[in-house]
């Protein structure tokens, strides 16, 4: 009797995604919502009386009702990459021309895809099955929103045919505009403000804890990236394809373009077009169509070479200029900034906007009571771009940049060939003290659970810490007391930075907050130097002889180590416990067999993954690059190698290896 009944709920649940797909997805629904619900109620009626049979991928459990209170942090298996943008079609050729010199062949083709604004969401599938939805986070982690994803019903929560066995298939989570005008309506009659914009509501939605909530919300998803190992497609535009076939929305807005001139011409027709679609747009993105040029081009450490974004043109308001305030970055960096008369600027009330610093404020010729131009930058960082001159005030005087640090009162100085005053006060200028810790808890740093900025500077304000090795000094007493405290959080703190003496030693480097020492300078100089003891004892002339470390950061890292009270925190974060040497398991597989040689990896290699490879080269001291020249030792050549680039490397004498020769090079 248990397989009859198994068996009908399956059928039911079989019918209901396919029905659920045909109506959200395919925009062609084949039963009406009454015998929709009736089917819907019988499963319901089914899966009540016979629990054993539960599935969270039940077309069932899309109402919602999970109750959510911390969003497990969770590591992309693959990384989630950053665009980089164009706002020209300047930009956009010479990206053209980088992509052709790399890739040394003619012919490429793009797809050209609208950019959705929304909240970026990656959905992990196992056989067939939604298993986790992540937010993007910092690229590395995110969030896990599963129960609130399930939710959104042009999401498959199974595949309706074979597609791929594991994969993950990234997109937009967007609330169309007729969705966020319904709920803003809804709002105002109860008395409530208004949603400032369907991006950010959206977003918000991922993380409200009820998600019986999530469910009422209008919300959608876009998808246009699927990621998995050796994908059994030969382009993007067929894996786009067949994901769309087996239930998935992909917009039908996307087209293969053979040239340059044909990504011109869907831009040209988009940025007319964008203002019928039901959803908002910022612009294009455009990305190389063939899979296997795509993993010859490969990324920089923060986007792929093989897509960019082209943004549209910012839309333009004019308001009135009421003053002009600085602010202290953790740097010293002075940031003027114009508070602006409250104006609606793509979707977002605007009411501060960056004045970058004293040259632009001179070159503009800005003044407190101006009517500005407002527009956003790639329609994110609002910035004045122009000041209307008929309208300005007869008792207007020019704006005087400010001499002293407005927190501290130190004069500020400014060193030749730099945009930015900066207050030299670095060790008693309150705002750069909190600033630096705020960068040492933050999440592509120490990542510590619990501490967040005003905590740190509710922390400095009571006295409790004047630099971040204090933080390991904290008892859950001392920060019980606090505002907005309690002991579950307190304790959160303590056991956060508990954890976070696990933090590996490129990542406790790059949080020191070494001027101009970023992620990626930060793991060099580790995995380099191998210990922090090592780093401080290095000379300026060792330095810029590592790979990428030039002049000017050389000088930074020397500056950071003379300084006394710099050392004295590193002694005591030892005495703690943190990480300041690579561990002896990152260290396992790396030599320094290939230092000095600089490797371009090109082709399909059968036995280990491109970005495995790339890796090894650089886990064994070598380097990577994406061009053939003199400096290039080795070309290490899988299937497919282009012949240009093999007539390339035989006319400049570069010796190229094979996949086993590299392996056995190592």
């Amino acid at each position: 009797m248990s397989e009859v009944i198994k068996h009908k709920i399956d059928a039911l649940r079989k019918e209901l995604h396919q029905h659920n797909s045909n109506y959200y997805v395919l925009d062609a629904p084949s039963i009406s919502d009454y015998e929709f619900d009736l089917k819907l109620q019988e499963l319901q009626y089914l899966e009540n009386q016979y629990p054993q049979f539960f599935d969270p991928n039940s077309p069932t459990q899309r109402v919602g009702g999970d109750i959510v209170k911390n969003f497990e942090t969770v590591v992309h298996k693959n990384r989630m990459y950053s665009l980089a943008n164009s706002y020209s079609k300047d930009e956009l050729q010479d990206w053209e021309s980088r992509i052709h010199k790399i890739l040394d062949q003619n012919q490429v083709s793009y797809t050209c895809e609208l950019k959705y604004d929304g909240a970026s969401i990656n959905l992990v599938y196992e056989r067939g099955k939604l298993l986790r939805a992540e937010t993007r986070g910092d690229g590395v982690q995110g969030d896990d929103v599963t129960a609130n994803v399930r939710t959104i019903k042009s999401i498959p929560l199974v595949l309706s045919d074979d597609f791929i066995q594991d994969f993950e298939i990234r997109g937009e989570i967007i609330l169309p505009l007729d969705g966020f005008n319904a709920m803003n309506k809804d709002r105002v009659e109860i008395g409530e403000d208004a949603y400032s914009n369907p991006r950010n509501t959206a977003s918000g939605s991922l993380k409200l804890q009820d998600s019986t909530e999530v469910a009422k919300r209008p919300l959608d998803c876009l998808l246009y990236q699927v990621v998995g190992q050796k994908l059994p497609f030969d382009s993007h535009f067929e894996t786009l394809m067949k994901a769309k076939k087996v239930g998935f929305n992909i917009p039908n807005t996307i087209k293969v373009c053979q040239n340059i001139d044909a990504v011109f011409e869907f831009i040209n027709v988009w940025d007319k077009k964008r203002h019928e679609l039901p959803y908002e747009t910022d612009g294009v993105v455009i990305k190389v169509n063939d899979l296997q040029q795509q993993a010859e081009l490969g990324f920089t450490a923060k986007a792929p070479r093989w897509a960019i974004a082209y943004k549209f043109k910012a839309e333009q308001v004019s308001t009135i200029l009421n003053e002009i305030t600085y602010q202290v970055g953790r740097t010293g960096a002075i940031t003027p900034v114009a508070n602006l008369e409250s104006v609606q600027l793509a979707g977002t009330i605007v009411k501060r906007a960056s004045l970058h610093n004293a040259d632009q404020i001179s070159k503009l010729d800005i003044r407190v009571g101006d009517t500005v131009f407002v527009e956003k930058g790639g329609e994110i960082i609002p910035k004045i771009v122009g000041v209307d001159l008929e309208k300005r005030p007869q008792n207007s005087e020019p704006t005087k940049y400010i001499s002293h640090c407005p927190d501290c009162d130190t004069e500020l100085v400014r060193t030749e060939g730099d945009a930015k005053h900066f207050c030299p006060n670095e060790y008693g200028c309150p705002t750069q003290i909190t600033g630096r810790i705020q960068h040492f808890i933050s999440r592509k740093a120490m990542n510590i659970d619990g501490l967040g900025a005003e905590t740190i500077e509710l922390l400095f304000k009571e006295g409790l810490i004047n630099n971040y090795a204090d933080l390991y000094d904290l008892k859950v007493a001392q920060i019980i007391p606090l505002e907005r405290m309690a002991d579950k959080s307190a304790q959160n703190i303590i056991d956060g930075l508990l954890k976070s003496k696990e933090i590996p030693f490129e990542k406790v480097l790059f949080a020191l907050g070494i001027r101009f020492v970023g992620e990626t300078v930060a793991k060099k100089l580790a995995r380099h130097y191998k210990s922090i003891d090592k780093l401080i004892l290095s000379n300026f002339e060792a330095l810029v002889n590592v790979d990428e470390i030039g002049e000017v950061i050389a000088k930074s890292v020397i500056d950071f180590f003379n300084d006394l009270s710099n050392i004295q925190i590193i002694d005591k974060l030892k005495q703690k416990g943190l990480q300041f040497e690579m561990s002896q398991a990152s260290q396992e597989n790396q030599t320094d067999k290939l230092v000095g040689l600089t490797f371009v990896v090109s082709g399909v290699f059968e036995k280990i993954t491109r970005p495995e490879l790339k890796k090894s080269i650089e886990d064994n001291g070598g380097k990577v690059s994406t061009s053939i020249s003199k400096k290039t030792n080795y070309i290490v050549a899988g299937d497919n190698m282009g012949p240009s680039k093999q007539a390339k490397a035989e006319s400049l004498g570069i010796t190229i290896i094979s996949e086993d020769q590299f392996l056995k090079m190592i």
